[in-house]
């Protein structure tokens, strides 16, 4: 009896020491064996943007995958295009409110009959070809950037396409003339968008539209030389911006470019939400605004409303017209001045 259970515990002791044994084994073979995975190994490379071998030559060539365009990808379709409509839906819905509640700035005197050269001929071309350059960009810019998600559900994905290519074509040919016409407004129009203390004076009373009186005001006011700037700047991001992204001239890389483009959006959605009051202060929410930038004269009752201190100069000047009259053209007439009609 004693024999067979030493041969027992004999076996079991021999068991368990194989088993520790083998354990021991294994761990020493787990402890040098390379256990990552290679494919997790490339992909940890490709993310961290390191560059491989390529026969093509060329800008970044060796780059499998550029992950920052994930990233440039999510702030394009995620904030900014949501930021971006809330502004441009909240200032229409701002200035359709106002203009139902408050209506148009009527003139407060009868016209007179007398009209007063206010825009020349250039600067009314120069206005409205920049106007139209503007509009068309807008339109297309727009398209490209909430097409997707507005236009595809209404026109389906063929017609949209076809839509898509002529309008990211024309944006991209008209942009360049955009900017051009910017140049020049700036050029012919910044001495009468200087800045003066009366313009404080027309912001505080929000430019007559509240309470009685009007705010002094030179040729130009404060709210236009506000506009003015804004162009100058704002549109100056996005005229560079947009060249960067239009012309493949200047050997950026990927990662530079969505960064233009995520500031040449977020700087033309500004410029749009703003043009949306000129448009409206200019057209139907002003009386006798508008025709002053299609015939290029204003009544003297508009002139004596809006712009009291630039009347005061034309009248120093002498070039203030009496009823039926012409307007004195002066022998240095410029194709940029209202003389030169």
């Amino acid at each position: 009896m004693a024999t067979v259970m030493s041969s027992t515990r004999s076996r079991r002791l021999w068991q368990v020491t194989g088993l520790a044994l083998l354990l021991l084994s294994v761990g020493l073979v787990a402890a040098t064996v390379d256990w990552s995975n290679p494919r997790a190994e490339l992909w940890r490379q490709v993310r961290e943007g390191v560059e491989g071998y390529s026969a093509v030559r060329g800008l970044e060539s060796g780059e499998l995958i550029q992950a920052s365009g994930e990233v440039w990808r999510g702030w394009r379709n995620g904030p900014l295009s949501w930021a971006g409509g809330l502004v441009l839906g909240g200032v229409a819905l701002v200035l359709g409110l106002f203009h139902l509640l408050h209506g148009p700035q009527r003139l407060e005197k009868p016209r007179t009959g007398i009209k007063v050269p206010r825009w020349s001929l250039g600067e009314r071309v120069l206005h409205w070809t920049t106007a139209t350059l503007f509009i068309v960009l807008s339109l297309t810019g727009l398209s490209l950037l909430y097409g997707r998600r507005l236009l595809i559900p209404l026109i389906g994905h063929q017609t949209f396409s076809a839509y898509l290519a002529v309008a990211k074509f024309a944006h991209n040919l008209i942009g360049p003339l955009f900017v051009a016409c910017l140049i020049v407004m700036g050029l012919i129009w910044f001495r009468d968008n200087l800045w003066q203390r009366i313009d404080w004076d027309w912001f505080k009373s929000f430019g007559g539209l509240f309470g009685g009186g009007h705010p002094h005001a030179g040729r130009m006011n404060a709210g236009e030389k506000a506009w003015f700037w804004l162009l100058m700047t704002v549109g100056a991001v996005v005229s560079v911006t947009g060249l960067l992204l239009d012309l493949p001239l200047f050997g950026l890389e990927r990662e530079s470019l969505q960064l233009s483009h995520i500031l040449h959006v977020a700087a033309a959605l500004i410029v749009m939400a703003a043009a949306l009051g000129h448009i409206y202060i200019g057209t139907v929410g002003t009386e006798g605004a508008l025709e002053g930038m299609i015939s290029g004269k204003v009544d003297l009752s508009w002139v004596r409303q809006h712009h009291d201190l630039w009347l005061e100069e034309l009248q120093q000047a002498g070039r203030l017209p009496r009823q039926g009259e012409r307007p004195k053209v002066e022998r240095h007439a410029h194709f940029f001045r209202p003389d030169a009609d």
